[in-house]
């Protein structure tokens, strides 16, 4: 009998009688305002895929995405397999999924594996009648949040970048992100200082380079930062550069954040063994969905380091309140992305001290809101 099939047997054994009966997804895509640059980017439009999970209990779970090819390929595989499955068997749904010779190790692969999953989790707490987040552990209810902001734009000088800054603690905001990277380091420090002036010295400042520098160019840029007292230096190299991390790490006291391009507990394992990053930036759609997440969080735990996870802030709400070393919420308020808070049904505001409280409601809080999504449709 190989691995594979004595999975099956097992999720087909299952003694919960519960099973899947349907499967399916809808892409959306929907244009930006304006468009948005990083260190190394430019985005005009934003995506999502919604995966749809159907159980004979009359439970629906929800998982999210992208829909980008080689993801939909092998989403498409991988749900083929589910029907007639246990949704409650998760571990061993993640583990016949997941198969670094047939299908590979990282990528799309594993991008695609973690909306299943996803949906797969939301499934156990609306079983269970219960938040995810206290499905699994529950902690706090109130998360700490960061607007994510301060891209590069045509027409965008400093004045501009301050008065957007600025408009993100008017919401509440005690945190706020700018990026880096794209522009000569000393151009880049004179919009930190003027951001640094406008939000005042109580407001954490991120800084977000997106991969676009080589170790030695990053610590000269963290040199002339540290003046500015950032919060962190986010993905100052490649995802791989592990090397150059450490070399970073030792020459600046700005903490290193990075992890939004790390996949699985195994990668995670590699990244903390460099003893460079101080905070994790898992993201829940790529790295595994919630079975890798609450793996890589405890290993951070025990390693006494923070999470900050990347990306789509309804994605881990949920998975910030079950954990104690939580950090920020990466948020994203309309002024960024139209969209971000009307593509959910519970999707929760900016509280005034600079928190979202987490949605009260069983499931994962993922439920999408079909009537703002459907003039997106792509698929």
């Amino acid at each position: 009998m190989t691995a594979s099939t004595a999975i099956d047997t097992r999720l087909n054994a299952s003694a919960a009688g519960i099973k899947i009966t349907q499967v399916s997804t809808a892409d959306y895509e929907w244009k930006r305002e304006r468009a948005i640059t990083n260190g190394l980017h430019t985005y005009e439009t934003s995506d999502m895929t919604v995966v749809k999970i159907e159980t004979d209990a009359g439970i629906t779970g929800y998982g999210v995405g992208r829909p980008r090819p080689g993801e939909k390929e092998f989403r498409a595989q991988f749900l083929s397999t589910l029907v007639g499955k246990d949704p409650t068997m998760t571990e061993a749904i993640w583990s016949s999924l997941w198969s670094p010779k047939m299908s590979g190790r990282r990528g799309y692969e594993t991008r695609a594996l973690s909306s299943i999953d996803i949906a797969l989790w939301d499934i156990k707490a609306k079983l269970a009648g219960l938040p995810l987040y206290k499905l699994l552990g529950g902690y706090r209810k109130e998360i700490p949040i960061y607007i994510a902001g301060g891209y590069y734009s045509t027409g965008k000088g400093h004045k501009e970048l301050q008065d957007e800054m600025a408009s993100y603690v008017a919401l509440g905001a005690k945190a706020v992100k700018m990026k880096v990277g794209a522009v000569p380091i000393k151009d880049d420090i004179a919009r930190i200082k003027a951001v640094r002036e406008v939000i005042g010295s109580d407001i954490a400042l991120l800084l977000d380079a997106n991969c676009a520098y080589r170790a030695y160019e990053a610590i000269q840029f963290a040199k002339r930062a540290e003046e500015y007292e950032p919060f962190w230096f986010e993905e100052a190299v490649q995802p791989d550069d592990y090397d150059g991390f450490a070399k970073i790490a030792a020459q600046t006291t700005i903490p290193l954040a990075t992890g939004e391009n790390e996949y699985t507990k195994h990668g995670f394992r590699d990244l903390i063994e460099t003893k460079a990053i101080a905070i994790l930036n898992p993201d829940v759609r790529y790295m595994g969905g919630v079975t890798e997440f609450m793996k890589v969080a405890a290993m951070a735990q025990a390693n006494g380091l923070d999470i900050a996870p990347h990306g789509d802030q309804q994605a881990h709400l949920h998975l910030l309140a079950a954990i104690p070393n939580a950090r920020l919420l990466e948020f994203y308020p309309p002024e960024v992305n139209a969209m971000a808070v009307d593509i959910y049904l519970h999707a929760p505001r900016v509280n005034a001290n600079g928190t979202v409280t987490v949605p009260d409601v069983p499931g994962a809080g993922l439920d999408p809101n079909d009537k703002a999504l459907a003039p997106y449709r792509i698929g």
